[in-house]
């Protein structure tokens, strides 16, 4: 629930922020006018991430087994790849978002038709719907569709939606760059956990190879499939679900902060890894890189909205 609610919270507030931005220049032109159409494209972006979660949710029962893995670890891959755009142009954008959403709006206001604002509003908010739709479908797939988790998503969402318009408005102020900057840390550790539970989608279904197919190494003394260096590449890595039970509360946080599973393939554990250390180096060196351009610069860089 926790985890889920920090993507939720994370996701949300990018989206209310951008909102909160289109809606105050708006206000501010005074074209309070057009609003209706800057609403109705949110709406739609809404309605489609929503849409999106219940086909993935409901159509999946109709598929057979083989499909739902294949479909689940191909998502489960999107979602990984949207996250991961997503956190490194935060951190590229983060400064001129707010004048590139202003001259988006004087563009739209400019054409002067009703669907440049809706496109408008519709495109600000779907790219992170979407993204947020595949990212907690993943990981509530993975939870094995805890209802804990779809209810720290909401709760999430609720909170940045409520938070971003306090934000907007001025009532409150936030360091959003330290916001985004340790939440887009948890984010990367959520994404390498999403990706090692997309391979092991995808070695059940028979498309990659691991312990689940032929070629699996198997234990002479157990007739099992060998664990450790033994079972290297296309066996278990380890398997600690004799004391860590597997959907039990310990495993859940472990899955939930890290990625951790009791029982995890070579496949699963090379991904996760290689994840965290290319993408976490790349990240860090981004956060470096705006550390010593804020200490350079001789007046601090604008915060988004309402930052302190």
């Amino acid at each position: 629930m926790f985890a889920t609610f920090l993507i939720g919270l994370r996701e949300g507030l990018e989206a209310a922020l951008v909102v909160g931005m289109l809606v105050a220049y708006v206000s501010r032109l005074g074209r309070r006018d057009v609003l209706p159409r800057l609403w109705t494209g949110v709406g739609l972006a809404v309605t489609l991430a929503v849409s999106i979660g219940a086909i993935l949710t409901f159509g999946a029962y109709t598929l057979t087994f083989q499909a739902q893995e294949i479909i689940g670890g191909v998502l489960s891959l999107a979602a990984v790849a949207m996250v991961t755009w997503m956190v490194f142009w935060m951190q590229r954008t983060a400064k001129t978002m707010k004048s590139t959403l202003e001259g988006d709006v004087d563009r739209a206001l400019a054409r002067g038709g009703m669907w440049a604002l809706v496109a408008l509003g519709f495109l600000s908010v779907a790219r992170e719907g979407i993204e947020t739709t595949l990212l907690l479908w993943s990981l509530v797939q993975s939870f094995g569709n805890a209802p804990a988790a779809l209810l720290g998503a909401i709760l999430g969402i609720l909170t940045a939606v409520i938070a971003g318009w306090l934000l907007t408005r001025g009532l409150v102020r936030v360091n959003l760059r330290l916001f985004f900057a340790w939440t887009g840390a948890i984010l990367v550790i959520a994404a390498a956990g999403v990706l090692a539970y997309a391979f092991k989608d995808l070695q059940e279904a028979g498309v990659v190879p691991g312990p689940f197919t032929a070629g699996a190494p198997i234990d002479p003394a157990t007739g099992a499939v060998a664990i450790g260096w033994a079972g290297f590449p296309l066996g278990w890595a380890f398997d600690l679900s004799g004391s860590i039970a597997p959907g039990g509360t310990l495993a859940t946080v472990l899955q939930a902060t890290v990625g951790f599973m009791p029982r995890m393939s070579w496949f699963q554990v090379i991904a996760w890894a290689g994840y965290i250390a290319i993408v976490g180096s790349f990240f860090a060196r981004g956060l470096r890189r705006q550390a010593s351009t804020r200490a350079a610069s001789p007046s601090p860089v604008p915060h988004l909205v309402g930052e302190s």
